[in-house]
């Protein structure tokens, strides 16, 4: 497949639409090439890993992979990330809530999750399972709001993670900024989900000890200021009567 030479600095969601997985691999295949060859083969492995558990997964009109590479891409380019257990971590963030049952294997049991955590701690390293279970929703109380639980949930294992505040944001920018580019029902409630974290994330990222430039931390504050205008466009419309 022939890709334009300006694949490297073309917007992630041209890529996407354009070229679709085959261009987001390809990109990712550019930004990694600036890493050691050790970094390079961690993050192919990292990636197989990624595409062989979410093979089946899609997400609206794309293969869940697409929604991986972003997040990956996304740190390395736009929030200048070079610590691989962080990128790792990133395309694997979503492999213990979404596959903890193939993670975990025979050791799996009641609850798979410790065991799926331990298989990453075994293949990638202790730091890549702690940042991986940072952002990892736990099982919900049944018997209350799901979203509430949810940010209560993300306010607390951030709090304590600076660098698992930085995959969430990317995973976050990709939810909220990305909403425009979703279809039917799931636009509304994932803007009605994600609103009312846009402040918690401004906090967590404007503090000291979050490891990023001042620089990206104004691009991050620019990206969340467009996805609750986005948010506000879908929730806020007058009801039109016919």
């Amino acid at each position: 497949m022939d890709f334009p030479p300006y694949l490297a600095s073309m917007p992630m969601h041209a890529i996407t639409e354009i070229h679709g997985e085959p261009g987001l691999l390809e990109r990712f295949r550019l930004e990694i090439q600036s890493f050691d060859e050790t970094a390079r083969e961690r993050l192919t492995v990292a990636l197989d890993l990624a595409a062989e558990l979410h093979r089946d997964d899609r997400r609206v009109r794309e293969p869940y992979l697409n929604h991986l590479l972003r997040v990956a891409i996304r740190l390395m380019h736009h929030y200048q990330v070079r610590d691989v257990d962080v990128i790792v971590a990133g395309l694997l963030h979503d492999a213990v809530e979404d596959h903890p049952d193939e993670l975990a294997g025979d050791a799996g049991g009641e609850d798979p999750t410790p065991a799926a955590l331990a298989t990453l701690s075994s293949r990638f390293g202790p730091r890549v399972a702690r940042l991986v279970a940072a952002v990892t929703n736990p099982r919900y109380d049944p018997s209350r709001d799901r979203n509430e639980q949810y940010r209560e949930h993300v306010a607390a294992s951030l709090d304590r993670e600076p660098w698992a505040r930085v995959i969430k944001v990317s995973d976050f920018t990709d939810n909220g900024v990305g909403v425009i580019h979703t279809v039917g029902p799931k636009v509304e409630s994932s803007a009605r989900k994600y609103r009312p974290l846009v402040p918690v994330y401004r906090e967590l990222v404007t503090r000291p000890d979050t490891p990023l430039s001042a620089e990206v931390k104004t691009h991050i504050l620019g990206q969340l200021d467009l996805a609750e205008e986005r948010f506000s466009a879908i929730l806020d419309q007058p009801a039109h009567h016919h």
